[in-house]
């Protein structure tokens, strides 16, 4: 899958999905339910949402069998569209947003903005008002205008202070004499409306904005990327390309999760503190090897089978899999910005194109401990990979990724890891590109 491709196709965790399936798809992997079987030495991958989990079931599951994880975010900070959007100002209709995660404000401000989601609706003729979805794109530019320097004369003094209340309002088009009605509540729903099949009706959606500037090579010898939603759009593609490139182990089950929600705290159906990874994760340990098949052969009923293997001791629990399994949480981390090197902890300030990131925090805000990191380092040292080490400064908060939190719940050993990079959060960020190819090989070793 090319990097540019995805990093301008994966605009909304919705869209981000949508491109890593087709991946998936292309490369033989079966989309399934959670209650299907699984075949070994078979690549398969579940969807929910925002969210979408592919694997790799082993040739032979064994008395030593483990799950090899890696876990990213398909999500970003962004401006959602509210639900009654509808402005009119100075000749202008415009739309109020919802700040989604944590974006840098001023990042955001006199740029050319795309518009995108997911809509639920309706077809007309179905008097049983069956619910339907379809994935869209806008094809129109939005903007959010700052203040002239003439109008705000203290910013360049006393710098631009963003009340994302008022000056997040999008403007997306002119004004006409309706417009000014109380028709205008309904101005973007009839807008959205277009997007849909003839005479459907719509009765919901899930619209985010996001920079339309698409990725592109920067530094005088093309050494960097820029682009926004490197964060974490980097790792799911890295995650992804090494997914598809592996070949089923002998006897561990190589994972790759892809969580929406992570901007906000994980804590939703399609976020890694959700239930989705340890379903999957149950359904594949609950049909462990050829003797469940053997089973069912013989006419065992399925409701039966983890009962009857755990009583002839064939059976392990999905607690004595993960206990012995290893997962990397892979999401950016910060190199030292040139021009603010004292923000960083000195002896702990990864570089732009100096390889991957060990990221560890004494508060347990990643969750890197003694055993992962030895592992990770490892697994490093096997791939020819380097590998540089960031921890917070003591006088500064420390933020956090899905490792903890999945870490905490399923009990897996986790190592938190990414690539450098700079401008985290801004609409607009910048990594290297041989960090991009260092990760790819690394979780590409991971699965090997």
């Amino acid at each position: 899958m090319e990097f540019f491709d995805f990093l301008n196709t994966a605009v909304t965790p919705y869209h981000t999905v949508d491109a890593l399936k087709s991946f998936f798809k292309a490369n033989s992997f079966a989309e399934i339910g959670l209650a299907a079987n699984f075949e070994p030495a078979k690549a398969y991958f579940v969807c929910r949402e925002g969210s979408v989990i592919a694997f790799r079931t082993p040739k032979q599951w064994c008395d030593t069998s483990k799950f090899r994880i890696a876990l990213a975010h398909t999500d970003f900070p962004t401006l959602k569209i509210s639900p009654n959007p509808d402005g009119v100002n100075a000749g202008v209709c415009t739309l109020h947003t919802e700040v989604y995660g944590s974006p840098l404000y001023t990042s955001w401000l006199d740029r050319d903005l795309g518009y995108a989601g997911m809509l639920a609706y309706v077809d007309s003729a179905d008097k049983s008002n069956t619910l339907k979805t379809k994935l869209f794109r806008g094809d129109k530019l939005f903007r959010i205008p700052q203040l002239a320097v003439h109008l705000n004369r203290g910013v360049n003094q006393d710098g631009l202070k963003v009340n994302p209340q008022v000056d997040f309002n999008a403007l997306w088009t002119g004004a006409s004499g309706s417009s000014a009605s109380e028709n205008r509540k309904n101005l973007f729903v009839k807008a959205l409306e277009k997007e849909l099949p003839e005479g459907a009706r719509l009765i919901d959606f899930d619209v985010q904005l996001f920079d339309a500037q698409p990725a592109n090579r920067g530094g005088f010898n093309d050494e960097w990327i820029y682009s926004g939603r490197l964060d974490n759009l980097s790792s799911c593609h890295a995650i992804a390309e090494a997914m598809v490139s592996a070949t089923s182990a002998e006897n561990d089950c190589l994972v790759a999760c892809f969580f929406n929600n992570e901007e906000v705290g994980s804590n939703t159906r399609e976020g890694a503190a959700g239930n989705f990874l340890k379903s999957v994760l149950d359904s594949i340990a609950s049909l462990q090897n050829d003797n469940v098949r053997d089973v069912i052969l013989e006419g065992q009923s399925p409701d039966r089978i983890h009962e009857t293997f755990t009583s002839k001791g064939h059976a392990r629990p999905l607690t004595s899999y993960l206990a012995e399994s290893i997962a990397l949480s892979i999401d950016m981390a910060h190199a030292e910005h040139p021009n603010h090197t004292e923000k960083h902890e000195p002896n702990h300030a990864p570089l732009l194109g100096k390889g991957i990131v060990l990221k560890t925090n004494s508060q347990k805000r990643y969750a890197s401990d003694l055993m992962s990191s030895a592992q990770l380092r490892l697994l490093c040292e096997k791939a020819g990979i380097p590998l540089q080490v960031f921890i917070m400064r003591n006088d500064m908060p420390c933020g956090s990724t899905v490792g903890p939190t999945v870490s905490a719940n399923l009990g897996i050993p986790t190592v938190d890891i990414g690539e450098p990079m700079l401008s985290m959060h801004s609409i607009r960020e910048m990594m290297a590109a041989s960090d991009h190819e260092d990760m790819i090989k690394l979780v590409e070793a991971l699965y090997c």
